[in-house]
């Protein structure tokens, strides 16, 4: 096979998980850059003809946010944590399909919990064709993910069993909130970890097992996934603060517009019990249903330049830092070093 050239070798590692070509500058890292490639572009190459159906609008609406682009962040982890064992064999590339394939059919569901009207910069599902249409799709996706990782044996279907009952767990308690006497900040850090965390998991768990690496390195690695999941989610929070909305791609504060709850609010809510100031701008947001773009825009800024927003970031750093630390028992090499600037890439991102 004719090497991949360098440029677009790296091109996996950096779109997907934020990694520039000067990290792979030995062989040995260029290697292991050119089987994550090769494997990406298989696991592509085969995701769209997993998803058809002969059914001519479950077909055109299961394609849909494929089509629409994505980073693959979950398959290219399935493939990198393969590389602690043999590599990308058939097992891993299909465990790595089933990952990206089950992460779309929660997309098709968060949007019509969510009412976006956006995903990946085209109208989502639910605003197109319906929530009815948007969640039978987001079904037929689960099960076509199910029969990928059922073809691979009974430990791989336990793991995406588990993970699916986390993730729709954690879409449960977001929707009902904390209990009374919960903590709100623990309620919401657990949210994310079975939300978005899990999943992670599960493809740095996949790419481990079916590669046949060491047992040893299966719980590091789920570690990883589930704490970089939070990361990831607590930096979306700052982000959604952001004035710039060219790089976020919406408006800034389009989840506190929603009244969706993030970091940075339930900071200030704890903050407001004994802070007039923070008292004062919760006062400004509770109050904001019928305010005007101008003033919604002023409350954004305001929190955005609050500390609870800086202290949403320092917790995002936190997440990531111990899940840097998950990896102590990787050996040096590759893949623990893709995975820790992972890590860091996470929390320096800006959309």
């Amino acid at each position: 096979m004719t090497p991949t050239p360098l440029a677009r070798r790296s091109n996996t590692l950096s779109s997907s998980l934020g990694l520039g070509e000067k990290l792979f500058a030995s062989s040995e890292e260029r290697q292991f850059a050119d089987a994550i490639e090769r494997g990406l572009d298989e696991v592509e190459s085969g995701l769209l003809a997993e998803v058809a159906f002969a059914d001519d609008m479950a077909d055109v609406t299961s394609r849909y946010l494929i089509e629409a682009g994505g980073k693959r962040v979950r398959p290219t982890l399935v493939l990198l944590t393969a590389q602690l064992g043999e590599g990308a064999n058939a097992a891993v590339i299909t465990a790595a399909r089933a990952v990206e394939i089950t992460h779309l059919a929660s997309l098709y569901h968060d949007d019509v919990m969510d009412e976006a009207q956006l995903r990946r910069g085209v109208p989502s599902a639910q605003s197109k064709w319906g929530n009815s249409v948007a969640i039978l799709t987001g079904d037929l996706l689960f099960a076509r993910a199910s029969k990928l990782i059922a073809s691979l044996g009974e430990r791989g279907l336990e793991a995406q069993a588990d993970t699916f009952e986390r993730l729709c767990l954690g879409q449960l308690h977001e929707t009902i909130g904390p209990r009374a006497g919960e903590d709100p900040i623990a309620h919401y850090l657990q949210v994310l970890a079975d939300k978005t965390g899990s999943l992670i998991a599960l493809a740095a768990f996949l790419g481990v097992i079916f590669s046949q690496a060491p047992e040893s390195f299966q719980e590091p690695v789920e570690l990883f996934g589930e704490r970089i999941g939070v990361a990831f989610q607590l930096i979306d929070d700052v982000i959604d603060l952001s004035p710039s909305s060219d790089e976020t791609g919406k408006a800034a504060g389009t989840d506190l517009r929603a009244g969706v709850p993030t970091l940075p609010l339930l900071y200030l809510r704890d903050a407001a019990a004994s802070d007039d100031e923070a008292a004062a701008l919760l006062a400004r947001i509770e109050g904001s249903a019928d305010a005007d773009d101008a003033e919604l825009a002023r409350i954004v800024t305001a929190l955005r330049e609050h500390d609870v927003t800086r202290a949403t970031l320092t917790e995002a750093r936190r997440w990531s830092a111990l899940a840097v630390q998950a990896l102590d028992p990787l050996p040096d090499g590759p893949v623990k070093k893709a995975l820790t600037k992972f890590a860091e890439a996470i929390v320096e991102r800006s959309a």
